[in-house]
C-alpha cells in the first residue's frame, strides 16, 4: 500500500501548484464568491478544471497487471496497464465549486482524455470521471461554504465509486480484481487528502481576499470621513473636485472623476487635459449607469474619448444615490481592465454607498421645516456619529472572520439609516416597519456587545398593521441601550412585547438594567430633563408626539426601580382618525 500511496502524495505536489494558478483567474474567484457565471465563463471553467483533470492523469503512476510493476508517467498505456491517478481531484473541485453542469462538463474532458490514452480500464475510467463530476456537482450547495471534512469524503467517495465501476465494466474481471486490490485504498485516501489540499489553498485565497477586504474597508471609511465636511454641502463642481482629489491621492489608479446626471462635475489625474469639469457626459456607460442604478465595468471602446493620446483604457463606474435615486456617479481610471481587479471593485462600491449616504445627509440638512414636528423629527434623524463608527469598526472586524456576519450587519446598517433619512419625510409608518428598524438597530448592538446582550420579542401579528409615528419605538430602545445595561457586565436583556387587546395595541420595552431614582422617574418622559449621558428630549418627544397623535391614554407609562430595570409602555387604540404628526 505505501509502495504506492506515498508516491501518489508526492505527485499530489503538481497538483497544489496548478490548483494555486488556477486561483488566480477571475471566473475562479467568482465561483468562490458563489456568483452565476455567464455562458462564456462557465466553458472556460469546465475547460480548466477538464484540464485539471488531464494533467491529473499525465501525472499519474503506470500499473502492469501482468508484470506487477509500476511505471513513472502516465503517457501510452499497453492493454494490461492501468493508472493510479489524481484525476479526480479536478473533476470534484469542479462539481463542488460549480455544480452539476460544470462538474459533468470537466469529468467529460478528462474522461475522454483517459480513454483515449487506452488500458483495459480505460472505458471505466472514462466513465467514471463523468460520474464523478455528478456526485461533487449533488453536495454544491450556492449558499453555504464547503468544508475540508466535505471534500475529504466526496474525493474519497468519487475514487470508490470508480473502483466499482472498473470491478463491473473492465475485463477480465480477475485482471480488474487484482488491480483495485494493489491500487484502490491508496487511491481513495490520496484523492481524499487531494480534494482536501484544494479546498484549503482555496481557503488561504479567501482570506488573502478578505484581509485585502478589511483594508478596503479601512481606507472607504477614511475617505468618507474626509471628504464628509465637503459632500454634506450637497454634489456641486467644488464639492467634487475636494473629494475627487482627496480619493485620487489614497488610491492608486490612473484618475477619478464625478458626475451629477448631465455634466463632469470634477476630473483628477490622468487625461485632465481633455477630460474637463463642466463637459457634458460623453461616455455611454455613464448614462447606463444613471439609467439603471447599477455599478459598471466599462473597456476602451465604452469609454467613448475622442483624444486619440488619452491614456485612459477602461472605467469602474458606480452609482451615486440619495433616497434610492441616483443623483451623480463616482470613476475611478485605469490603464487596463486588467488593473480592475475585486479588491477594486469593493473598494468603489463601499466608497460610492458611503458618499451617498453623506449626500443623504447633506439633503437631509437642507430641508427645513417651520413646525415643532421637524424639529423632532430632525432630532431623531440626525446621525449619531460614535454609533455609525462604533459599527463599521465592528463589521470591518468581522469582514476576515465571519464576512457572512459581516455583511448581514452591514445590510442592517444600512437599513436603519435609510429608515432614519426616510422619517424626515414621512408622517405615519407601519408598526411593522417601526419594529423592522429596532431590529436593525438591536442586530448591530447585539454585534457590539458580544454575547452580553440578549433580546426577546413576543409580537401578535395581528398588530403589525397599525399606524404610528416614525421613530416612536427606536428611542425607547435607545434608551435601555444608552442609559439601562450599558454599564453591565453580562446577563443584559431587553424584551419587546406587543399586544393586540380589545382597547388597542399595546407597545412594551423592558430592560433589566441599572434603574431610576424616583425623582427621575417623575419628570422623565414629561420634561426635557439634563443627563450625562444624553439630553432626555429622545422620551420627551415621544411621549409628546403619542399624546398628540393618539390621545392622552397613549401617553408613556414608565416603571422603574434602582438595581432593577426600567419597563416603558404605550397604548395605540384602534380606529382612531389619523392626525398630522
Amino acid at each position: 500500500m505505501f509502495e504506492l500511496f506515498l508516491p501518489m502524495l508526492e505527485r499530489l505536489g503538481i497538483i497544489v501548484t496548478v490548483a494555486f494558478i488556477i486561483t488566480r483567474f477571475r471566473f475562479f474567484r467568482e465561483l468562490i464568491d458563489r456568483k452565476t457565471l455567464h455562458r462564456e465563463q462557465q466553458l472556460m471553467a469546465i475547460g480548466f478544471f477538464g484540464l485539471f483533470g488531464i494533467i491529473g492523469t499525465y501525472t499519474g503512476i503506470t500499473y502492469d497487471t501482468s508484470s506487477l510493476e509500476f511505471g513513472s508517467w502516465a503517457l501510452d498505456l499497453g492493454e494490461s496497464e492501468a493508472i493510479a491517478n489524481s484525476r479526480v481531484i479536478g473533476i470534484v473541485a469542479a462539481g463542488l465549486f460549480g455544480g452539476y453542469r460544470i462538474g459533468i462538463g470537466a469529468g467529460l474532458i478528462a474522461g475522454l482524455h483517459r480513454f483515449s490514452l487506452g488500458g483495459f480500464t480505460g472505458f471505466a475510467c472514462g466513465i467514471s470521471a463523468v460520474i464523478a463530476g455528478a456526485i461533487a456537482g449533488f453536495f454544491h450547495k450556492k449558499d453555504q461554504p464547503l468544508k475540508l471534512k466535505t471534500a475529504l469524503l466526496i474525493g474519497g467517495l468519487a475514487e470508490t465509486v470508480q473502483m466499482g465501476i472498473i470491478l463491473a465494466v473492465s475485463k477480465p474481471f480477475s485482471r480488474a480484481w487484482e488491480l483495485v486490490q494493489e491500487i484502490g485504498l491508496p487511491m481513495i485516501l490520496a484523492n481524499g487528502v487531494g480534494s482536501a489540499l484544494f479546498l484549503l489553498i482555496i481557503r488561504n485565497v479567501l482570506n488573502e481576499e478578505e484581509k485585502a477586504g478589511a483594508l478596503q474597508a479601512q481606507k472607504a471609511l477614511k475617505l468618507a470621513e474626509s471628504t464628509i465636511a465637503y459632500l454634506r454641502k450637497g454634489l456641486t463642481k467644488d464639492s467634487a473636485q475636494k473629494a475627487c482629489q482627496i480619493i485620487y491621492d489614497e488610491v492608486n489608479v490612473s484618475a477619478i472623476s464625478m458626475t451629477d446626471k448631465e455634466i463632469i462635475l470634477a476630473h483628477v489625474g490622468q487625461a485632465d487635459d481633455h477630460h474637463q469639469s463642466g463637459e457634458d457626459i460623453q461616455t455611454y456607460a455613464t448614462k447606463e449607469v444613471i439609467d439603471q442604478g447599477e455599478m459598471i465595468v466599462a473597456k476602451h471602446a465604452d469609454i467613448n474619448c475622442s483624444h486619440p493620446d488619452c491614456p485612459l483604457g477602461a472605467a469602474v463606474i458606480a452609482p451615486l444615490k440619495r433616497k434610492q435615486e441616483v443623483v451623480g456617479t463616482l470613476k475611478f481610471y485605469v490603464q487596463s481592465e486588467k488593473e480592475i481587479s475585486n479588491v477594486l471593485l469593493e473598494l468603489i462600491q463601499g466608497l460610492s454607498a458611503l458618499l451617498g449616504q453623506q449626500l443623504e445627509i447633506a439633503e437631509a440638512e437642507k430641508a427645513q421645516e417651520l413646525a415643532r414636528e421637524a424639529e423632532v423629527k430632525a432630532l431623531q434623524a440626525q446621525v449619531n456619529p460614535h454609533f455609525l463608527f462604533n459599527s463599521l469598526n465592528v463589521i470591518v472586524s468581522l469582514t476576515r472572520t465571519k464576512p457572512d456576519r459581516a455583511r448581514s450587519l452591514l445590510i442592517a446598517l444600512s437599513k436603519f439609516f435609510r429608515q432614519n433619512l426616510g422619517a424626515t419625510t414621512k408622517r405615519w409608518t407601519s408598526l411593522q416597519e417601526e419594529l423592522k428598524h429596532v431590529k436593525a438597530y438591536l442586530l448591530i448592538e447585539e454585534a457590539r456587545f458580544v454575547d452580553k446582550l440578549q433580546v426577546n420579542y413576543e409580537v401578535d401579528d395581528s398588530a403589525l398593521s397599525v399606524k404610528i409615528a416614525p421613530l416612536t419605538l427606536q428611542p425607547l430602545v435607545e434608551n435601555c441601550i444608552k442609559h439601562g445595561i450599558k454599564d453591565q457586565e453580562e446577563d443584559c436583556r431587553i424584551s419587546i412585547r406587543i399586544q393586540d387587546l380589545d382597547e388597542g395595541v399595546k407597545i412594551t420595552v423592558k430592560d433589566n438594567g441599572s434603574g431610576m431614582t424616583p425623582e427621575r422617574l417623575q419628570s422623565i418622559g414629561e420634561n426635557e430633563v439634563e443627563s450625562e449621558k444624553g439630553t432626555g428630549l429622545g422620551l420627551f418627544n415621544v411621549n409628546k408626539r403619542l399624546e398628540h397623535m393618539h390621545g392622552e391614554k397613549s401617553k408613556l407609562q414608565i416603571e422603574s426601580e434602582l438595581g432593577y430595570g426600567t419597563t416603558i409602555s404605550f397604548l395605540i387604540p384602534h380606529n382612531r382618525e389619523e392626525v398630522p404628526a
